[in-house]
């Protein structure tokens, strides 16, 4: 074979390599927007977003008020990768005359997302498993009247599995739009150690439900991450609160960490992402994961909110619980759009803060 034959070959070799080698997202901070917490829409305080969802040029929050369960409408106006402002323009209360399903639960809502075909709006409930009632995952119609109730698997169906507090927290839609994902907060009974200071086997359970059929079809477990910041008070918690799905079995998965003690210091936040292949156990029929081998989603950390607590207010990386894909950005990009439910600073001073990242790869 001649010289210049070979080092044809060699320079095809790389480039096909060069093509067809995998390319690393990142995740680049942009900018933090908080809304001032006495603001007013329609006499209610705005507060306790815990969950956003964008579509077709608008974003919906829900709002954590069991008292008077409720989500907004709102418009983000974002100009040379900054977040100029944030309109809440429409407020709804969920109501509805013609059934019971309101009255007979707890609405302890914590994630939101839009149906791109139906317009149907989706929202998950904590419940109130020290009370007896049930979490639960339904779909309304823009003026909050009841359209359908997800049947659960029955893993979690029944509560006394189930840790209060600690259930459905985090939502999305799938990329395909063909069903929807919903993540628990932290480990069922059955299945392993809330997060502590030592490493653990801390499991919690993604959910994929199907529209066509309305039920579960398929479940994931997905390894939470120990505690490393050292205890100054009696609260030391973490545990999943918000995720997104960004391509078809592929999950960018918020891990908050709440430690009491520090006052407004007492969250570490940081996004994974996290994604499923032909390894990944399906524990759909699987009662406990105690004493059963099973493979969970693969992980690795993409971002840490104290690496850039000097750009944010005060320092402070507040309680997200909510996240989405946003707009792309003028260079292309996708953004990323986190929120914090400030719990209308009933443990203390507390932000409504926004964060707006950027999804690049390298």
């Amino acid at each position: 074979m001649e010289m210049k034959t070979i080092v044809y070959f060699f320079l095809t070799l790389i480039l096909l390599f060069s093509c067809t080698k995998k390319k690393d997202l990142e995740l680049h901070f942009l900018d933090e927007y908080v809304v001032e917490d006495s603001l007013v829409v329609k006499t209610t305080l705005i507060g306790g977003l815990s969950g956003i969802d964008y579509d077709d040029g608008n974003y919906f929050f829900v709002v954590d008020d069991p008292k008077k369960p409720r989500f907004l409408k709102a418009k983000i106006v974002l100009q040379k990768n900054k977040i100029i402002s944030v309109d809440f323009q429409n407020m709804t209360i969920l109501k509805d005359a013609t059934s019971s399903f309101y009255k007979e639960n707890v609405l302890d809502l914590e994630s939101i997302f839009i149906d791109k075909e139906t317009k149907e709006i989706n929202f998950v409930s904590e419940g109130s498993i020290n009370t007896g009632k049930s979490p639960s995952i339904f779909s309304t119609d823009k003026n909050g009247k009841l359209i359908h109730v997800y049947e659960l698997p029955k893993s979690l169906k029944n509560n006394q599995k189930i840790k209060h507090n600690a259930v459905f927290e985090g939502s999305s839609k799938s990329s395909n739009h063909k069903g929807f994902w919903v993540s628990v907060e932290g480990p069922l009974k059955g299945d392993g150690e809330d997060p502590s200071f030592t490493k653990a086997s801390s499991p919690i359970r993604m959910t994929y439900f199907d529209k066509t059929t309305k039920k579960a079809i398929k479940q994931f477990a997905y390894q939470l991450e120990h505690i490393v910041k050292p205890s100054k008070g009696d609260v030391n918690l973490n545990g999943v609160t918000a995720l997104t799905e960004y391509k078809e079995n592929h999950f960018f998965i918020v891990e908050r960490t709440y430690q009491s003690g520090y006052g407004s210091y007492g969250n570490i936040v940081k996004i994974f992402e996290a994604s499923i292949d032909k390894t990944t156990t399906n524990i759909l029929e699987i009662d406990s994961l105690r004493n059963t081998k099973y493979t969970p989603l693969k992980k690795r950390l993409l971002f840490n909110f104290d690496t850039i607590k000097n750009k944010l207010t005060n320092g402070i990386i507040d309680n997200i619980e909510g996240i989405t894909l946003g707009p792309l950005l003028a260079n292309g990009n996708q953004s990323l759009i986190l929120v914090s439910d400030n719990n209308f600073q009933t443990y203390g001073r507390q932000l409504n803060q926004f964060i707006l990242l950027e999804i690049s790869t390298k």
